[in-house]
Formats: C-alpha cells, structure tokens, sequence
C-alpha cells in the first residue's frame, strides 16, 4: 500500500476513534489480554528466534532487555486489564464557564490523533505503547528494532486479531516490521497526517529523530539516574536502595548509574555497598577518594568525565565522594538527564532542597529510582518516561495523549 494512502486511511480512523465509545475500546484491551495468555507459546518461540539471532558478544543487560518469559507476559496481561479499568481520559468536562454575553466556554480533552513511536529492544513495548495509545483515542504506528522482529511481528498479529473480534477498524494501528531506516526518515517528514513523535530508546535513536522529524515530539532521553547519600543517612536503607537500584533491572532507564556520597559517611557506607553488589559482579568507576576507601578490591577503575556522563545500562556503577549537599546537586546538574534523583537523608529540609532544586522529571526521598515506571505510578502503563519540559514530563500516562482544547455553545453573538 502507498505510504500516502495509508496514512490517509489512519487519519481518517482517526476522526472515527474520537467518536468512540470507551467500552469498545476498553473491550479490544482485555482481548489482547486473554490473547497474550492464550497465545503465549507462539510469542515464546518468536522470541527465542530473535534471542538466537543476537550477536555472541551481545551484553546480557540487552539481551536481558529483549527477553520474554512466561512471567513478563503475565505482566503485559496485567498492565492491559488496568488499563482498560482506568478512567476514560476523554470523558467530562474539565471546565465549564458562561460569560457576560451569553457564550457557554467547556474545556474538554480530544486525542493527540495520529502517535509514531519508534522503539528499540524491548518487545513488550508494543503492547504497552497501543494499550494507552488507543484506549486514549490514538491511532498508533509503531516502530520496533530489527533485533525484537519477529516477536513484535506476532504481537501486531495479536492487536490486530483483537481489533477484527471488535470490529473496529484494523488502520487505527500500523505495526512497522520492515528495519529499512529510510521508513523511519519518511514518516518523520509526514507533518500532514502524523500528529507527535514518540522515539523511545538509546541516545542515538534520540538525536536522530531530534534532527530530522518535522513532527512535534514527546522526547524519552536516556536515563542517567543519581543517587546522593547524605551525611545523616540510615546506611542500612541507603545500601538497600543502592543495591536495588543498580542491580535489580540495570537494562532500563530508571536503574542508578552514579552513586554521590557525603564525605562523613562515605567510609562506613562504601564498603557495605561494594560487598552487597560484588555478588551481582557490578565493576566501579571511583574517584579518587573513593578508591582510597575500598583501595585492594578489584573491580574499580578510576573515574573520569566520560564515565559521569555514560548511561551504561548494565551492572556498572560510577561513585564519587562529596563534601556537600550542595556539591553533590552541581555534580548532577551537569551530568544528569533530567530523568530520575535522589536523596537519602534523615532531614526533612535537606530533602526538601534535593527535591526543589534538582531539576527532573522525578525527584525521591528515600527511595529507589526503579520506581519511575508508568506501572508502578498507578498509570496502568506509560508511553515512555519524558524529561522535556512542555507538555508531559515523568511517566506518559493516558491522560497525557490527550489535549484540552474549548468547545463554545452560542444563541448568535457576535464581537
């Protein structure tokens, strides 16, 4: 089918998806659902293909990324039911004025329309990304990478089944499996029929659309997470949320790369953390005064600015010593992403100025970073994580697909 007419099909399901009723669409959501369970074999073996078709020297964390189990499945199953249980974004008024002259002024929420995200490894991606799409009122086209193919090929298959039982028209989703870049280039020009770009992935993927869509986009940059010790810090909680945000998941964006730690603590704290991660086999790059306090251990390297600035996404950590609270919010205003922080402070104040003055989409007291997660906010699932500053910025909710806008009831007056 010709590029144009396709996506002249898709702008015009568009307009029919607004019209709408929530619990038709609500329906398709828990189709897929049962279809994920009843179906998952066939996704299984999808995946091994692709998992065999990697590369030997593949790092574990990507193909940690790429995996689909039976467990991870249930949870994509999960994630679609409480989905379809929210809310529908699109219902009600948001705002209800009448002026001096008569004009009645509703705000309301309509769809963004037409949604292209690109997306990398991970397959589950492409269910969660339609889940929220549609059942805000999007028409989604999903990217996925050459790597995940063949899985994400039979989960369009099961999106697609599931739309044919609704019967609800099959170009509100265009499921991209063909790994030519130049499909990508075109549809970022396509101003006409697509409505946001969602590039979800590493920071290559990032720029990339960056310089060359013409479409507005909601942006996922990479997720280079600190954690800052303070002087007053439990250490037992504060190894606990070190250890867990570094090794629990450290193939995706919300798990810490940078460890900050307060000089007064740093000689009982580092090497309670060094010993906690040395069964995950995590390798350090220390500052100076860091290597000084775990000096014999292996597995630490000196530090550098590269180092502060890398998003490693596996079991590599960066630690560095500081003497201040204030010095540790310099360190990640220049090498954090914007995306997660946090603090581990017994000090409501202390807390309170890490959280005012760190400039991300979440900010934490005392707690891990592996928490930035559409799921785990009660979202139901998320689009991506956004560290932009207009409109969304955190996990991309349902309710951040849509847009307000003014629908105006009048009797015939005029300015």
């Amino acid at each position: 089918m010709a590029l144009e007419s396709r996506l002249k099909k898709m702008s015009k399901a568009a307009r029919e998806l607004r019209l709408s009723q929530s619990e038709i669409r609500n329906k398709v959501l828990i189709t897929v659902s049962e279809l994920l369970i009843s179906e998952q074999n066939k996704i299984l073996s999808a995946n091994i293909k692709d998992l065999k078709a990697l590369s030997h020297n593949t790092t574990p964390a990507f193909r940690d990324r790429l995996m689909l189990n039976s467990a991870r499945i249930q949870q994509m199953a999960k994630s679609l039911r409480l989905v379809a249980a929210l809310t529908d974004p699109l219902a009600g008024e948001r705002e209800n004025r009448v002026l001096k002259n008569g004009l009645i002024l509703k705000k309301v929420r309509s769809p963004l329309g037409v949604i292209f995200m690109i997306f990398e490894s991970r397959p589950n991606v492409a269910i969660e990304a339609f889940s929220m799409g549609f059942k805000s009122g999007n028409v989604m086209i999903l990217k996925g990478g050459k790597e995940s193919q063949k899985t994400v090929s039979v989960l369009f298959s099961l999106l697609k089944k599931s739309l044919v039982k609704a019967e609800f028209s099959t170009d509100v989703l265009w499921g991209i499996t063909n790994s030519d870049r130049k499909i990508v280039t075109t549809l970022l020009k396509q101003k006409k029929y697509i409505d946001v770009v969602v590039p979800r992935g590493g920071e290559a993927l990032i720029n990339y659309v960056v310089k060359n869509s013409l479409i507005p986009i909601i942006k996922n940059d990479r997720g280079l997470c600190h954690i800052y010790v303070h002087a007053d810090a439990d250490i037992e909680m504060a190894v606990k949320i070190l250890v867990n945000a570094k090794t629990q998941r450290p193939a995706v964006c919300n798990s810490m790369e940078t460890i900050l730690v307060h000089q007064k603590v740093a000689q009982i704290l580092l090497p309670k953390v060094f010993e906690a991660m040395r069964s995950y086999d995590v390798n350090w790059f220390a500052d100076k005064k860091t290597r000084a306090i775990l000096k014999g251990r292996k597995s630490i390297k000196p530090a550098n600015e590269k180092n502060f600035n890398t998003e490693y996404l596996d079991q590599i950590v960066n630690c560095k010593v500081v003497s201040s609270l204030e010095e540790a919010i310099e360190h990640i205003e220049k090498h954090g992403s914007r995306h997660s922080e946090c603090i581990i402070t017994s000090s409501a104040s202390s807390a309170k100025k890490f959280q005012t003055q760190v400039d991300a989409a979440v900010v934490y007291w005392n707690a891990s970073t592996r928490f930035t997660d559409g799921f785990e906010f009660g979202l139901g699932g998320e689009l991506g994580i956004s560290t932009q500053k207009l409109h969304v910025r955190g996990p991309v909710g349902v309710a951040a697909l849509t847009i307000e806008r003014w629908v105006v009831d009048g009797t015939g007056q005029i300015r």
